[in-house]
């Protein structure tokens, strides 16, 4: 037993919280009435999804909703344009698809072309052939925060969003890439699922890894802490765009 273990000891002695007065306090938290409510939207009453794109949009968030199959091109569609400089553009874009391939440069971008990084995982399921005003970037090895802080943006996945705080939640697992790819990027791209947006934080929370890294994103990085003037980009992307499938 080290010193540490024998002055928690004693603590818990004196304090009564040992393993047996630790599990009377749980059985008694466990039979607590709770009369609250857990959750303030019932799927089967509210379109959650909808509830999701709305609650993002009013945190400045370019939301767009796009049918699953179109998501390759959609993604195209908006590098695309954000590599010309271009604002979004929220009209249909062509359903047409190239092949899909993994031909995804390793470090330096492309000569000319404005550079996206994009995590392991998301190239697979989402990504196609690129233009060549389009390149994009794996994180391997682990790219600087001065080389992230070059690159024009960052795609990547999510774990799960919350439609009642229009909160996205990243878990930096596979499609989501470690949390310095969505902090240093000017721009961030992300695709939820349908299937991932849960209708409130509990709901959110259960489908969780407690053990796992948790980044929240409640619309694109601003502070209002000078003289209340909202400034964007402070502390992570200026400009956050969803595309929502399904």
């Amino acid at each position: 037993m080290t010193s540490h273990d024998d002055i928690l000891g004693r603590i818990r002695a004196a304090t009564g919280t040992g393993p047996a007065a630790q599990a009377d306090v749980a059985a008694a938290y466990a039979a607590l009435p709770r009369p609250y409510l857990s959750a303030h939207h019932d799927p089967a009453g509210h379109d959650i999804v909808a509830l999701f794109a709305e609650r993002a949009a009013d945190y400045r968030a370019v939301v767009e909703r796009v049918a699953p199959s179109d998501v390759p091109a959609a993604i195209t569609r908006v590098l695309t344009q954000r590599a010309a400089g271009a604002g979004p553009d929220r009209d249909d874009f062509s359903a047409a698809s190239a092949e899909k391939s993994s031909r995804i440069p390793s470090g330096a971008t492309a000569a000319g072309a404005a550079g996206f990084v994009v995590p392991e995982g998301l190239a697979g399921e989402w990504l196609e052939e690129w233009p060549e005003s389009v390149a994009l970037v794996r994180d391997v090895p682990e790219l600087s925060a001065a080389r992230l802080d070059e690159l024009a943006g960052v795609v990547t996945g999510c774990a799960v969003a919350i439609a009642e705080t229009g909160t996205i939640v990243l878990d930096h697992g596979a499609g989501q890439g470690r949390r310095a790819l969505t902090l240093v990027p000017d721009f961030h791209l992300v695709i939820v699922r349908a299937d991932q947006v849960e209708p409130d934080l509990a709901g959110a929370f259960a489908r969780l890894d407690p053990g796992r890294p948790q980044t929240l994103i409640s619309g694109p990085s601003a502070t209002s802490d000078i003289e209340l003037t909202r400034v964007e980009g402070v502390h992570g992307p200026r400009t956050l765009h969803v595309l929502l499938a399904g």
